[in-house]
C-alpha cells in the first residue's frame, strides 16, 4: 500500500513571508528545512492550510527549491 502525502503551508510570518512548507505523511508531520525534511515535533501548527502538489511546487519554486523535494518526503516504517 501506498501511503499519501499532504502538502500544507504555514502561516506568514516575517521571517517566512510565504510561510513554510509542511508535508503530512503516516501521520508524520515535516517540515522543510535547508537541509532537507525535519520532523515535526508536537501537532501540525493550527494555522497550517492544505494546498495542492501543484500548489506546493509552484511555493517551491518562489521559494528556489527543487520541487522533486516533494518527492523525497521520508516514509515512516513499521
Amino acid at each position: 500500500m501506498t501511503s499519501m502525502t499532504r502538502f500544507l503551508r504555514s502561516e506568514q510570518t516575517m521571517a517566512f513571508p510565504h510561510g513554510r512548507l509542511i508535508a503530512s505523511r503516516d501521520g508524520v508531520n515535516y517540515v522543510l528545512a535547508p537541509d532537507g525534511w525535519d520532523h515535526l515535533a508536537g501537532p501540525r501548527p493550527g494555522h497550517a492550510v492544505l494546498v495542492s502538489r501543484e500548489d506546493a511546487e509552484d511555493w517551491c519554486e518562489r521559494e528556489g527549491w527543487d520541487p522533486h523535494l516533494l518527492d523525497e518526503v521520508p516514509a515512516t516504517t513499521s
